[in-house]
């Protein structure tokens, strides 16, 4: 059983380039460490490719550098767990900061509170979700064929969470040519608005209930 514990500070940052976001992440770490309250980021981030802690993995990016700056998607070696994967405009991420005892989360456990929230969210819009113990994330079906519709890549330091998830609501899914997501090449990538279509609700709604939903981890 979960100990009782304050909701998460939810703090927007709006768009913010994914180094920038993660220095604030960073600051918060050590608050949270030294005793100060739990918070929870919510971003998107000019295009930008990103690289878990094993490194940069040649063959899962598909782009030259030259293309890479001519489109202006910048490349970052994180320290995130996880293997590639594309942030931009129209994708909402989430960087919650917690001590893990205060919630008796194992870090298997958090990972699995996170996809658990992640699909109660997007069933508030009509959306069916799920887990694949094979592979973490977020995943719907579109033909029959399972497509990722969020990503989950955390680090946890000295017992505080960093990193998280990230939802494609609007994104741009052509710059997920660029890598091979995840390092998963027999899956694809959607978002809520391939799934949805004009019935797609606006990031800003979708932006309020991921909100409410991480804020009670």
């Amino acid at each position: 059983m979960k100990l009782e514990t304050q909701p998460l500070q939810v703090v927007d940052l709006g768009r913010m380039a994914y180094r920038d976001a993660w220095a604030r992440q960073r600051e918060a770490h050590e608050t949270v460490l030294a005793g100060g309250s739990p918070m929870l980021f919510i971003v998107e981030h000019p295009p930008v490719i990103t690289f878990g802690r094993r490194g940069v993995v040649p063959q899962h990016l598909r782009a030259s550098t030259p293309q890479l700056q001519q489109m202006g998607v910048d490349v970052v070696e994180s320290d995130r767990g996880g293997d590639v994967t594309f942030h931009g405009p129209g994708q909402l991420v989430a960087y919650p900061i917690l001590r893990l005892n205060d919630h008796r989360y194992s870090v298997g456990a958090y990972v699995h509170a996170l996809e658990q929230h992640v699909i109660d969210t997007l069933q508030q819009f009509g959306i069916s979700a799920y887990t694949d113990r094979e592979a973490v994330g977020v995943w719907t079906n579109r033909e029959d064929r399972p497509e990722k519709i969020c990503a989950i890549g955390v680090r946890v330091k000295r017992g505080v969470t960093m990193h998280g998830i990230a939802l494609n609501v609007e994104t741009n899914l052509a710059y997920f040519d660029l890598i091979v997501p995840c390092g998963i090449s027999a899956r694809g990538v959607t978002s809520v608005k391939k799934v949805l279509g004009d019935t797609c609700p606006t990031v800003e709604t979708v932006r309020a209930a991921l909100a409410a939903q991480l804020s009670t981890l």
